[in-house]
């Protein structure tokens, strides 16, 4: 039997299958026999097609990453052009830009680094049209801008670029289940739950555990998780990552209304040839980065509110320490801030204290 009829032998017994308390170990068992049998199939694909393994080598620099994720002649090359000081080469015909080309996008204090790669073509999550190297360029990005063209099948495009994003372990706009696994060399499946499991048993946990070959091990789940989510666990190799639609060419379509309909989530509409809708992209490109500005003040002067400190959302006083230098975290008294993050302007606070977007902090050091 092929690989292909094992996997529509195991849907149809997937849908056939009642869920209730009875079967919910069978079904955890077919679900992750499906996860493993995709698996081998787009391993075999990939050999099959012979491309090289070899990633493209990406030098990061700047605050954090984007890479801008489309197919084809959807204007990501004149995105680029319009968001950064890159020239990227556009053209109205497919494959114009076959290199990774980098730009700067300054915005709000933060240098962020956006990365124009090749146009993906389906099947590039298995080597296709350069996919396997091109897309691994997105799993080491902070940040992915889905671009699609407004008035060409946008759902479509959508659909399969969100596939082979998938195919590759991306796992985008949802964040990392809460669950903790430590193997040991005996004493079976032990589960801990913080929390009601409402979307899987504990029968179907110990069921994908052992199709996995986990059969001893310590869980700990403080997410409600679904079986999929847990065997991306298992799995090990999945990248969480914030993606932003951007449906270009928006001066083409005549009802954005109904374009957006068609989408069915939550997109930006620009046109990057006419600047339309960039500011709106930039703002939210921002806000999904999960960045924050604080800005910083020796006592006696005024604050530099010129070039602040980038910091990853709901650091710590002691984070900025440390992000400064060393020798503040070690001689670290107290610190002064103003800002959303507390009740006055000037507020003493401790190392723990979590500052917010645009805080003004002062350190006090031991003498």
């Amino acid at each position: 039997m092929s690989v292909d009829d094992e996997i529509k032998k195991i849907l149809e017994e997937i849908d056939k299958t009642p869920s209730n308390k009875a079967t919910q170990g069978h079904l955890g068992k077919l679900k992750a026999k499906l996860a493993k049998l995709q698996e081998e199939k787009d391993l075999r694909k990939k050999k099959k097609s012979g491309v090289s393994a070899i990633s493209y080598a990406v030098k990061k620099t700047g605050d954090a990453t984007a890479v801008i994720v489309g197919f084809p002649s959807v204007g990501k090359s004149t995105l680029i052009n319009k968001l950064t000081n890159a020239v990227s080469k556009v053209a109205a015909y497919d494959f114009t830009t076959l290199d990774i080309i980098p730009g700067m996008l300054e915005y709000g204090g933060a240098k962020i680094q956006i990365l124009d790669i090749p146009g993906i073509i389906e099947d590039a999550s298995i080597g296709k049209g350069f996919g396997k190297k091109v897309l691994s360029v997105a799993r080491n990005a902070n940040l992915i801008l889905l671009v699609i063209d407004a008035a060409r099948n946008p759902k479509v495009q959508l659909d399969i670029l969100k596939k082979e994003l998938h195919n590759i372990g991306v796992r985008f706009n949802q964040k990392k289940p809460d669950v903790i696994i430590e193997t040991k060399p005996y004493g079976g499946i032990a589960i801990n739950c913080a929390i009601k499991l409402t979307k899987i048993s504990e029968d179907m946990v110990k069921a994908i555990m052992n199709e996995y070959g986990l059969h001893n091990a310590d869980i700990l789940i403080k997410s409600d998780i679904t079986p999929e989510e847990l065997i991306d666990i298992i799995s090990a190799n999945r990248i969480y990552l914030p993606l932003i639609i951007v449906a270009n060419k928006v001066d083409s379509i005549a009802d954005i209304a109904a374009v957006r309909k068609i989408i069915g989530e939550d997109c930006v509409f620009i046109s990057a040839d006419k600047q339309i809708g960039l500011e709106e992209l930039k703002k939210k490109m921002f806000e999904n980065l999960g960045i924050m500005r604080v800005y910083l003040k020796q006592p006696g002067k005024p604050a530099d509110m010129k070039q602040p400190l980038i910091m990853r959302k709901d650091s710590t006083v002691l984070e900025v320490c440390e992000h400064i230098h060393k020798e503040l975290v070690k001689n670290f008294l107290a610190a002064h801030v103003w800002g959303k993050s507390v009740k006055f302007g000037g507020q003493q606070v401790g190392a723990k204290h979590v500052v917010e977007d645009a805080d003004i902090v002062e350190i006090l050091m031991r003498k």
